[in-house]
């Protein structure tokens, strides 16, 4: 899944590519169907953790139906979607820019863009979490080329960027410790599809971590082999980074020479949860975990 969501080898784009519904929209969409009763929906809502489904009928958007709609409809449990769905609903297509399909979300308060084809069947969603998913993923060229500038003067060297997946068990870690906490919120931001790349530097042996020791702990826990990042290549490989001077005193060769921190938040959770009770708190990523592991593909 991961090597088709991102091309290996390509060269680095930046954010010169403008961001379509297409890059971000899950294509595995879970619905209901006309015939369905009003009961069979709630059922279906309740052991979900979504709000709402599309309404399909042989590939065919037909409408979508909420939590807050359904409500309206309880006293007629055996009635068929059909009879009391509303016609129509907002929908967006592939080719639409991402910021334009934000502007959608947000004007009218939607959670979800059923995304359409030109026959106007249903072909992927798009959801307030892959809006999430497309601003992180604009905020990375900054990043890689903050990083660039640094490591350029720092090294003497010239580094070339480019897109990749590469190999877990190449990555050489450069930071000796990662909170458990923070280690199981990345997990489940990878089952949902949150795949923001590593940024590592290419060395004879491996790929030196220079940004995502979270996330690829997280991906060799959960047993992925491969991961996409952005490779910045040195013009010269033989040249010794003060990264790796630091690595090789601190010990660290491989992601289990990491050392995972137990009983103790990660400072961005510590914020987060700060008006949690303990108890809250404590099992905020359990289950975390659990609901992820029960969700299917998302609407």
């Amino acid at each position: 899944m991961i090597a088709k969501a991102f091309h290996a080898g390509t060269a680095w784009s930046g954010d010169n590519m403008a961001r379509t519904v297409g890059d971000f929209m899950i294509s595995d969409v879970q619905f209901v169907t006309p015939e369905m009763t009003v009961s069979q929906v709630r059922d279906q809502i309740v052991r979900s953790n979504f709000h709402g489904f599309p309404i399909v009928e042989n590939n065919y958007l037909l409408g979508y139906v909420t939590a807050k709609e359904l409500l309206s409809h309880m006293d007629r449990p055996g009635a068929k979607m059909r009879e009391v769905m509303s016609r129509g609903t907002i929908c967006v297509i592939p080719s639409m820019s991402i910021e334009d399909a934000t502007r959608v979300l947000f004007r009218y308060g939607l959670r979800n863009l059923p995304v359409v084809d030109d026959e106007r069947k249903i072909v992927g969603i798009i959801s307030n979490i892959d809006i999430v998913r497309s601003q992180i993923d604009k905020a990375r060229p900054d990043r890689v080329a903050s990083v660039k500038r640094f490591m350029e003067n720092q090294n003497g060297i010239r580094l070339r960027v480019r897109e990749e997946v590469i190999p877990i068990d190449m990555v050489m870690p450069t930071q000796k410790e990662v909170y458990m906490d923070e280690l199981v919120g990345r997990q489940y931001e990878i089952k949902r599809g949150l795949l923001e790349p590593l940024i590592v530097i290419k060395r004879m042996s491996g790929y030196l971590l220079v940004d995502g020791h979270h996330r690829a702990l997280a991906a060799k826990r959960m047993g992925l082999t491969e991961f996409k990042a952005v490779v910045l290549e040195p013009n010269n490989l033989d040249v010794t980074l003060g990264l790796e001077r630091t690595s090789e005193k601190w010990g660290l060769r491989t992601l289990d020479d990491v050392n995972i921190i137990e009983g103790s938040k990660h400072p961005f959770m510590e914020i987060t949860t700060m008006l949690l009770p303990k108890e809250k708190a404590a099992g905020l990523n359990e289950r975390l975990m659990e609901s992820s592991k029960a969700d299917g593909p998302r609407p």
